[in-house]
């Protein structure tokens, strides 16, 4: 009778799935008196097994995958596996991660299925089971044993394992949960970790630190170590209650999916990369609602990956341009695709899942998004009055309306998925996000501002954050309906940009301050050349004199990057009679300060605060960010000359955006920076409905710069100026 193969995966780095891997093979060797084989195919850790064992092979798993065609058996096999005189057999990983990349998997995939008929049980170490070989070995495993441990991060991650596999339909009756370092007295017990993971708990083994310990720096497994400690005998009853359940038997039956692995670098399920993908929820009966909060798939995202599946096979997505710039192309293309979706709908069972013609077309569509567009994210961007889209995780995605967070019906099939849409913003920009570098700032085609951060510095999967820019270009007028600034304050702000005033639009994260500044942006009149420097193009600006710069990150040597430093330092060989800094950061900060004052007067540019005060003392730490030691008095009087006007824009506690102070800059006293508000806002209560009651006050102080502007025949009212 053939033998079985149990992979083993931890659901995150360092809850001791080696210690695992290895304890339950040599408990099965002492319990059934069978030579068990222990596989080290951690390719991360690179011979953490060895260590555990105390072995050192010469040959390891690379070189087994790539053993001469012919049978396996143990004679064959002898030369790449250590007989330990314990009774058990391994194969190690390699210590290089170089070779490590020369791992064949077809010949892994060989190995496996000849090994069975050689050894009853095989255990393979396969570190986090998201790799193409663990996947590998999925394919070949009669079970799956998942290691977690008693942490809130490390069940959260095990979620992430467990939905990858489910993701790669795999039967879910292949995996077994296993509670490493286990103790009574952890407040995390196993009731609580089953129902996060929605998974039944197999068992659970006991902390034993001292043991652990003693018998690691002693290179011996803890079984052969301390045959007697608690922790050995939990092993053994681990075995036998495999044994008495019949649980290899009966798993050895179920179908598993094949190929997956050589799939699995392109995309899970034949997902190709830049196809993006999602599962946009539909309320009602019948419709995909219902998706299981821990990742596992429910029949409406199974079926839309078996058309999606299909498609691929079918159109050969993967030499077909997806990304095309030509709406005629994109709708050319969108509707070919729909018929062969069509014609695959067509020979699937849906008449218990698609009972309606509007469920079908619904089908229709979310697989198009995925083949074409941006998945989930499509309905979202398509939604004016959604202004933001927060995906924390594959299956959370928070929506902004009305300027409060809710949270959005709508998620993502699959991790892979979502890295699919994340590839399909930054590629046509020709940025990149990778675990070199897993966080990146892109843009969309409308200019919607869109940032995305990676594993492994996201704990919960990609996050993806997109600040939509309205399809209509925001003006003055619409601030003024939107009482974020009342019309003669509107009017005042105009006078100010033509009069060639240098403004500061200071305010929080999602406050509105590139909204204000791109309003600001569209005073200025358009005869004058205006050139804007920005991380991700996002300014609209009405006027055709404009010239766009816009930075660009490290490439993957790490060399070609050009920073907002550069490009403001360019543009002042540009001939510039405006100068637009979409945000100042770092250092930039002084080069738009010397720009100021060396008569590229009229300058704009924001920068985070949360009042005129602390933009001052910002705009003092981000000049000293530059690096040039210069004293701080010498900073403060750059600040004082080049800065005339401080525009704090708030976002309010009822979701509201109002600009709360308008301050002028009016010089140095002593040692300090003098600023003067001429308008704020007056916050008096809250209505029935929570929203702030409020009113626009100035407050006497009429601005120095006044003069100097009707001295070039601007008419402002002394009216305007006087407290109410």
């Amino acid at each position: 009778m053939a033998g079985h193969i149990i992979a083993v995966v931890g659901g995150k780095g360092g809850v001791g799935k080696s210690v695992f891997a290895a304890n339950l093979a040599i408990s099965y060797l002492q319990e059934f008196k069978q030579r068990p084989l222990i596989v080290d195919l951690d390719l991360s850790s690179l011979g953490d097994q060895n260590i555990i064992l105390g072995q050192s092979p010469q040959k390891n798993i690379v070189d087994v995958s790539k053993m001469p065609p012919g049978p396996i058996d143990p004679k064959s096999l002898a030369p790449y596996m250590v007989n330990a005189p314990a009774g058990y057999s391994y194969i190690g990983a390699p210590r290089d991660a170089i070779i490590a990349r020369d791992l064949d998997l077809d010949g892994l995939g060989r190995f496996y299925k000849a090994i069975t008929q050689v050894f009853n049980l095989t255990v393979v170490d396969c570190g986090n089971g998201t790799d193409a070989h663990a996947l590998k070995t999925f394919e070949y495993a009669t079970a799956i044993f998942v290691v977690t441990t008693a942490d809130v991060i490390v069940v959260n991650q095990t979620k992430r394992v467990l939905a990858k596999i489910q993701e790669l339909l795999f039967p879910p009756e292949m995996v077994q949960i296993i509670i490493n370092r286990f103790s009574q007295n952890n407040i995390i017990n196993p009731q609580i970790i089953q129902k996060n993971l929605n998974r039944a708990i197999f068992a659970a083994i006991p902390e034993d630190v001292n043991s652990a310990d003693s018998c690691l720096a002693k290179s011996t497994p803890l079984c052969i170590g301390v045959p007697n400690a608690p922790v050995s005998r939990a092993y053994h009853d681990l075995v036998r209650k495999i044994q008495q359940t019949n649980l290899l038997e009966n798993l050895a039956k179920l179908k598993k999916p094949t190929g997956v692995a050589a799939k699995a670098q392109a995309a899970a399920l034949s997902l190709v990369p830049g196809g993006g993908g999602g599962a946009s929820g539909t309320e009602g009966a019948g419709g995909p609602s219902g998706r299981s909060a821990f990742g596992f798939l429910d029949p409406w995202t199974l079926m839309k990956l078996r058309l999606h599946k299909a498609l691929v096979e079918k159109m050969d997505l993967k030499k077909t341009n997806t990304d095309t710039g030509d709406p005629k192309q994109k709708a050319v293309l969108r509707e070919k695709t729909q018929k062969v979706v069509v014609e695959v709908l067509n020979n699937e069972d849906t008449s218990s899942l698609l009972s309606t013609r509007e469920l079908k077309s619904q089908m229709i569509k979310e697989v198009l998004d995925e083949a074409l567009g941006l998945g989930p994210l499509e309905d979202l961007l398509a939604d004016d009055s959604v202004t933001e889209i927060m995906v924390n995780a594959r299956d959370q995605i928070y929506i902004e309306k009305g300027g409060k967070p809710t949270m959005s019906k709508v998620t993502f099939s699959s991790e892979q998925q979502m890295m699919n849409v994340i590839e399909r913003i930054v590629t046509p920009l020709g940025r990149r996000v990778d675990e070199k570098v897993p966080f990146v700032d892109a843009r969309l085609p409308d200019g919607s501002r869109v940032h995305v951060i990676i594993p492994p510095l996201a704990l919960r999967g990609p996050t993806i954050t997109i600040r939509k820019f309205p399809k209509k270009r925001i003006e003055a007028r619409d601030l003024v309906g939107f009482g974020s600034m009342t019309e003669e304050i509107s009017d005042f702000l105009r006078c100010c940009v033509e009069a060639k005033l240098n403004i500061v639009v200071s305010g929080g994260t999602g406050s509105g301050k590139t909204t204000l500044l791109n309003v600001l942006s569209n005073f200025i009149p358009a005869s004058e050349r205006i050139i804007t420097v920005e991380d991700s193009a996002e300014l609209q600006l009405g006027q055709d004199h404009v010239v766009r710069l816009e930075t660009r990150p490290k490439n993957i040597e790490g060399e070609g990057e050009v920073s907002i430093r550069d490009l403001i330092k360019c543009c002042l060989r540009m001939r510039p009679d405006r100068i637009v800094v979409g945000e100042c950061r770092s250092g930039e900060a002084l080069d738009m300060l010397q720009a100021m004052n060396t008569g590229h007067s009229g300058s704009l540019t924001t920068l985070h605060a949360n009042n005129p005060r602390e933009c001052i003392s910002r705009l003092e730490t981000l000049v000293m960010m530059a690096g040039l030691g210069l004293p701080a008095k010498a900073i403060k009087e750059n600040i004082a000359s080049a800065v005339n006007l401080i525009i704090q824009q708030s976002r309010l506690s009822d979701g509201t955006r109002k600009v709360t102070h308008i301050s002028e800059v009016t010089g140095m006293q002593g040692e300090v920076i003098s600023l003067q508000d001429i308008f704020l806002f007056k916050q008096e209560g809250l209505d029935k409905k929570r929203k702030i009651i409020g009113r626009f006050v100035p407050t006497g102080f009429i601005p120095k710069f006044v003069e100097e502007m009707e001295a070039k025949g601007m008419k402002i009212s002394r009216g305007l100026f006087a407290s109410k």
